[in-house]
């Protein structure tokens, strides 16, 4: 998922105007996503953000605030790979619900 904003100046390649960064979008990460979704032929293909690596203990916490800034942008969905298979079954059973939760409420929409 996107995490700072002017990634396309930084890799030094082609051209981009400066507004794009500074009057077009902000640090929300919500606004983040939303450029990564532009660039999916503006959600036409759809948007499935990493869930990144495991971090231990707060793996659910981080998982279903990523899955929660990935839906409220417009994205389909989250990979949790690591994060859920290298867990207990019964702690990655819990994490992949936790997200499956997050996609299935409607109290969490398009922001």
């Amino acid at each position: 998922m996107a995490e700072n904003n002017g990634g396309y100046n930084a890799v030094k390649f082609g051209h981009t105007d400066e507004r794009v960064y500074s009057k077009l979008t902000s640090e929300n990460p919500i606004d983040l996503v939303r450029y990564q979704l532009a660039n999916c032929y503006m959600g036409r293909a759809g948007l499935i953000n990493s869930g990144g690596a495991s971090a231990g203990e707060t793996d659910i916490a981080e998982s279903v605030r990523t899955a929660v800034i990935n839906k409220r942008a417009g994205g389909m969905g989250l990979i949790l790979g690591r994060k859920a298979f290298k867990k207990s079954l019964k702690d990655g059973v819990a994490l992949i619900n936790a997200v499956q939760d997050v996609y299935l409420s409607k109290d969490v929409t398009i922001a």
